[in-house]
């Protein structure tokens, strides 16, 4: 079975196509807001031009206008192809990939830069790269006392370090390849988006 990978939650834009778990090509670009106009060519020069009998997309959390590009592209797909549509969070992409990595810790703390100075945190274990806390957006002193942690993963990893004054903080961005080293049931979630905190717009009144 032919997988596609999307991943535009952050400043990267990455696509993979795999067969079962082998990987047959990928494109992985830092694009910063560049999404719209990279994916699709991106997608277009892999073999068939990226046809797969399943989508795999980032749903976040990250850049709001990432994630509905990377989202509308792979429902689009879907609806073509008559493929199903699954997402996972580019904080499970991070983690699993760290864990994969060369000793890694017992803990980690996955950080993304979030909006309004604020962090995206939330912490994993190793293993099967299980979540140990909720996601949330926080302050860099709000999650610098909500992490223990001291490998600090992700594009906030050195401000979370700086603002707790410790930590390994290693920055990283998702990379589609990696997707799959995330355990099944992080694949399986409904391609809907993962905001991470709550909207900046409120109803009259409130």
């Amino acid at each position: 079975m032919r997988r596609l990978a999307i991943e535009t939650a952050t400043t990267a834009c990455s696509v993979a196509l795999f067969e079962d778990e082998a990987l047959i090509a990928h494109t992985h670009e830092i694009v910063g807001r560049g999404h719209a106009e990279r994916l699709v060519p991106m997608i277009a020069a892999l073999p068939d031009r990226g046809r797969a009998d399943e989508i795999l997309v980032d749903c976040g959390p990250g850049s709001f206008t990432g994630v509905r590009v990377g989202l509308a592209a792979a429902r689009a797909l879907g609806l073509a192809w008559r493929a199903p549509v699954h997402g996972y969070s580019s904080m499970a992409l991070i983690a699993a990939a760290t864990f994969a990595g060369e000793a890694p810790p017992e803990t980690i703390a996955v950080v993304l830069i979030g909006g309004h100075g604020e962090l995206f945190v939330q912490r994993f274990a190793a293993g099967e790269a299980a979540a140990l806390s909720p996601l949330l957006s926080l302050t860099p002193e709000a999650a610098a006392a909500f992490c223990p942690d001291d490998r600090l993963v992700g594009s906030g990893a050195e401000t979370l370090a700086a603002a707790r004054g410790s930590g390994q903080s290693h920055a990283m961005v998702p990379d589609a390849r990696a997707t799959v080293l995330i355990p099944p049931a992080g694949r399986a979630l409904a391609p809907t988006p993962i905001y991470g905190r709550a909207p900046d717009a409120r109803l009259p009144g409130q």
